[in-house]
């Protein structure tokens, strides 16, 4: 561990609920046991919000789970003391732990979707609980349960009392998840990640919801993150910890204002932040090197224009109503317009920026414009072609095709987990380009993992054996494979680490400048949004509420509900 760790002040801790003390984890592998996390100390005091903040494999999440004692099998506490409210938990038997798990302490997991059992509504699932914990009673479990569901301003708890998982959006799901932690009113909470994936405004409502409910239970918190924005804004206190060490720790003021560590300099460098340029991400040395972006070229010839797009959908049950209901004029519902007649264009060599909450439009109206969904009405024009008159099926292998391409939000998920890197990235010209030959393939590849800066050696390698920012190289090199046009990126860096998104981030600017290509981007991230796009687009309700130049757009917005989203995001004062 580096001796550079943290000398700043730490305000005493007179009354801690949770003390851990020189806590190391280790896990048995193949190759041998390796260390996650090293002789941690970690104190949290009563009613106090406490930071864990690190990159993935900091280390974060196993201590929290060592805390939680729900660690796989593989791993073990292999030295020091995990101590809650007096009681030892590093040797606790089972039995003790399942009766302190939810009652005393109680865990956010980060995705709420995995967190939720997909085949039992969810007021069931907030009962067992309750239930299981002794809160509640088969008679007046529901009331309590649907107590809960109001208690995270929920709009209509008794409907969503009955409704699973797959029928509420992210943030319903988040808040279900909540409403599970805090049934039986635990002492301590622990949140993983609990806004990753979220928009702005719900991300907002989400961590203001869990710090109220914080306060007027007098909770204690432990928030793990790699949002420097979000720790600054909701902790007390903040930890850093880089691979299974902690490196620093202070109150929230000191880290911000006089961080000591080298780390914690580098991850508040690669933070978005409004006032700073795209090369300000990168470490000093890597930006000194980069080269010089050209300037963008104003009034470009449109590469994409769309006009009057609209996308709808029937609500459910309404076809069948309409067909075999015996008052035909009272049963059809009228359809859902998920995109209600927007036009915008972007230009050649340009970056346009698409934000908007999530049921916004945005992601719907990038996968009319990538066809891989047929619009209900509207034109679509690409590089001069109406690609809106071909059925979405018959798009897939029309020559224009090549040239209008996609990075997908989860680099994981859209990676054939059967596919190594090479095959990834080769599959595109195998099906479009026109390469028959293993050898010509092999060249082709190991060019476009040079320009995306992927060691060849990771080629041959499956997903499941790369990291984050490894994967997400290999989705863009598979999407500029074929030297497209029209790039379109949905949310590309939601899901990385904020210097892996540096790197990414600058990357995509890189290739824009070398290859020419246009980029549609699409994220919930204004921050980001600010520093790769030339124009930026709001969208509300299936609407474009404001566009325009985006740092006209981001310092002075002219719609209220683009302010909201601005005002929404979380700010590290750095």
């Amino acid at each position: 561990m580096d001796t550079q760790a943290a000398t700043a002040e730490i305000p005493s801790v007179t009354q801690p609920l949770l003390e851990v003390s020189n806590l190391t984890v280790e896990f048995a592998t193949r190759n041998g046991t390796v260390t996650a996390v090293r002789k941690v100390d970690l104190v949290v005091a009563k009613g106090e919000t406490v930071g864990i903040v690190g990159e993935s494999g900091s280390g974060k999440s196993v201590t929290s789970y060592a805390v939680m004692r729900i660690l796989d099998r593989a791993g073990r506490i292999a030295q020091g003391t995990i101590s809650f409210s007096g009681i030892p938990l590093h040797d606790a038997r089972e039995d003790t732990m399942l009766d302190l798990r939810g009652r005393e302490i109680s865990m956010i997991f980060q995705n709420p979707r995995a967190a939720l059992n997909p085949i039992r509504r969810v007021g069931r699932q907030i009962e067992d609980v309750l239930v299981r914990h002794s809160q509640a009673t088969s008679q007046n479990a529901k009331v309590k349960a649907i107590e809960l569901l109001k208690l995270v301003r929920i709009n209509d708890p008794e409907g969503r009392y009955h409704a699973y998982p797959f029928e509420l959006s992210g943030g319903m799901c988040q808040r279900v998840v909540i409403a599970i932690a805090l049934a039986c009113q635990p002492r301590l909470l622990i949140a993983d990640e609990p806004t990753t994936g979220l928009d702005v405004t719900t991300q907002k409502t989400v961590m203001d919801l869990v710090a109220d409910l914080t306060r007027e239970r007098q909770m204690s918190t432990i928030l793990i993150t790699h949002d420097l924005g979000l720790a600054a804004q909701y902790c007390d206190r903040i930890v850093v910890m880089q691979k299974g060490d902690v490196v620093e720790t202070a109150t929230a003021a000191q880290i911000f204002e006089a961080p000591t560590h080298d780390y914690t300099k580098r991850l508040m460098r690669a933070t978005p932040r409004p006032g700073i340029a795209i090369r300000d991400l990168l470490p000093e040395d890597q930006a000194r090197a980069a080269i010089e972006l050209p300037a963008r070229t104003p009034g470009a010839e449109p590469i994409l224009s769309v006009r009057d797009l609209v996308k709808e959908y029937p609500r459910a049950g309404g076809n069948l109503l309409a067909k075999f209901g015996p008052k035909k004029e009272k049963a059809a519902a009228p359809a859902f317009r998920a995109v209600d007649g927007i036009s915008f264009d972007v230009g050649v060599g340009e970056s346009v920026g698409l934000v908007g909450e999530s049921g916004c439009g945005k992601s719907t109206t990038s996968s009319m414009v990538m066809r891989l969904l047929d619009q209900t009405s509207g034109a679509i024009l690409f590089d001069g072609v109406d690609i809106a008159k071909l059925p979405a099926k018959a798009f897939a292998m029309h020559p224009l095709r090549a040239k209008l391409q996609m990075v997908f939000q989860d680099p994981t998920d859209s990676l054939n987990p059967r596919f190594t890197a090479f095959r990834a990235i080769a599959d595109p010209l195998y099906r479009l380009g026109g390469v028959t030959s293993t050898d010509e393939a092999r060249a082709r590849v190991d060019a476009l993992a040079d320009d995306v800066g992927l060691p060849r050696a990771l080629l041959d390698r499956f997903p499941h054996q790369l990291s984050g920012g490894q994967k997400a190289r290999v989705g863009i090199a598979r999407a500029i494979a074929l030297s497209p046009k029209l790039l379109i990126l949905d949310e590309p860096t939601a899901a990385l680490d904020v210097s892996v998104q540096a790197v990414v981030l600058n990357l995509l600017v890189d290739l824009k400048a070398r290859l020419g290509m246009s980029y549609l981007f699409v994220s919930h991230d204004l921050h980001v949004v600010r520093l790769l796009c030339d124009r930026v687009i709001v969208m509300k309700g299936g609407c474009i509420v404001e566009a325009g130049e985006t740092e006209a757009v981001m310092t002075a917005p002219s719609n209220a509900y683009t302010r909201e989203l601005l005002s929404a995001a979380p700010h590290a004062p750095l």
